[in-house]
């Protein structure tokens, strides 16, 4: 065919010299159509029927490679393909020059498959977090490896390629700068480690309320990724920090309070211990009016009553058996928490006293809230502690409180009445 190309030019006239040159012209011109209309068609045509296949499937996953730019950058080699395969047509007596194109092009696919191989990298992890083990096993910060091993190892074929060399070689070369290498991608080494450890013991989850001080965290965790951790506070700042912080540093995950479906209470009440005393026989009767300790105090009142007989004649109140306002408050705090709706009694309860101090002897709460939402936490608790305080006076006790600026000028007009 070059031979009959090249017969006709000179037939017109032309030079054998300037004849070759302008068959050669032209069919380079040929073979760059043809490259155009296969990149046309490639994009055009088939990448439509395609789109338009997935859409009708009852599948997400193909929707998503489609999304995610696959066989888009698919579409790329059909030009390429055209020209490597037909140039040698071309330039047969001219190898040298056959082999440079070559070259080039065989470094524009290495790096159409590079996109490629990134693209379903990306849909693989979009397709991965459709699923519900996605939160518990997050795979960003291993796909990330993924496309930076990708990256490099492309980015030396291509190289080698351009060079006309092998990959052993270069390879070999960047053994020697591993130093380099290692202070270079130090953050993502030390990340990958610790994506690792915390992946397969299964410390952070995606949607998990984690507190990390150090950093001013204190939110769900929204984003992992290779280097860093992403949380949204609460009052919706965002907070990231290197991942590898987790595993060298201690943190707070809420998981297990969410999981256990109970959230803790856990908050004391001082008493002034000036009010502690034992209560009358006209105060039990009152008390025992109270329906969540009527039979308490009735059950106690009976084995005082039995036990009364057994006490030395003449001792005082103390050889006598006798009821505190502050046992019996302690009781009515326990059968109130107990008879709670929103309160659990099959974890951790307990209304106990600590120890006394200067100000005066704590009664200490610890239990379980049934709801682990935030706001209805804090008002299940601030309802449960508006009753005891409010219900303390009817034991006869009284809530310990620092003196204030009120109680400073009641001492004073005490002490230095006001003339009228």
């Amino acid at each position: 065919m070059t031979d009959l190309m090249e017969n006709i030019l000179t037939n017109l006239g032309l030079s054998v010299s300037t004849a070759v040159i302008l068959e050669k012209s032209l069919f380079v011109l040929a073979v760059l159509l043809l490259s155009w209309l296969a990149d046309i068609i490639s994009k055009k045509v088939l990448l439509k029927v395609l789109t338009d296949l997935t859409r009708k499937t009852a599948a997400t996953w193909d929707d998503i490679i489609v999304r995610r730019g696959v066989f888009k950058n698919l579409a790329h080699f059909a030009p390429a393909l055209v020209l490597y395969f037909l140039l040698p047509a071309i330039f047969t007596q001219s190898g040298d020059i056959l082999a440079v194109i070559q070259r080039i092009i065989l470094v524009y696919m290495v790096g159409v498959t590079v996109l490629v191989l990134d693209s379903l990298l990306s849909a693989v992890q979009h397709i991965y977090q459709g699923y519900e083990v996605s939160k518990n096993r997050p795979i960003k910060g291993y796909i990330q490896v993924g496309k930076i091993v990708l990256y490099a190892i492309g980015m030396a074929l291509m190289i080698t390629t351009l060079l006309n060399r092998s990959p052993l070689g270069l390879l070999s070369g960047i053994g020697a700068l591993s130093a380099v290498i290692m202070l270079v991608f130090r953050d993502s080494i030390l990340g990958l480690v610790s994506s690792i450890q915390l992946t397969a013991n299964n410390l952070i989850r995606i949607g998990d309320w984690i507190e990390v001080p150090q950093f001013g965290a204190d939110g769900d965790v929204v984003d992992i990724t290779l280097q860093t951790v992403k949380v949204q506070n609460f009052d919706k700042t965002i907070v990231t920090f290197p991942i590898y912080a987790l595993t060298s540093s201690s943190f707070r995950n809420w998981r297990g309070m969410a999981e256990a479906g109970g959230r803790r209470i856990k908050r004391a009440i001082s008493m002034d211990i000036n009010t502690i005393r034992f209560l009358t026989e006209e105060e039990m009767d009152n008390l025992q009016k109270i329906s969540l300790i009527s039979s308490y105090l009735k059950q106690r009142r009976q084995e005082i009553s039995e036990h009364r007989s057994e006490d030395p004649p003449g001792g005082g109140l103390a050889n006598t058996r006798r009821l505190t306002n502050i046992g019996t408050f302690r009781a009515h705090v326990a059968a109130y928490l107990s008879a709670h709706p929103q309160i659990s009694n099959e974890m951790t309860f307990l209304v106990r006293q600590l120890p006394p101090g200067p100000t005066g002897l704590p009664i200490e709460i610890y239990v379980f809230s049934r709801n682990t939402i935030w706001a209805i936490y804090e008002s299940i608790q601030a309802d449960i502690f508006d009753h005891l305080l409010a219900v303390a006076p009817e034991f006869g006790l009284r809530v310990y409180q620092q003196p204030g600026s009120y109680d400073m000028s009641r001492i004073f007009d005490s002490v230095h009445p006001r003339s009228s």
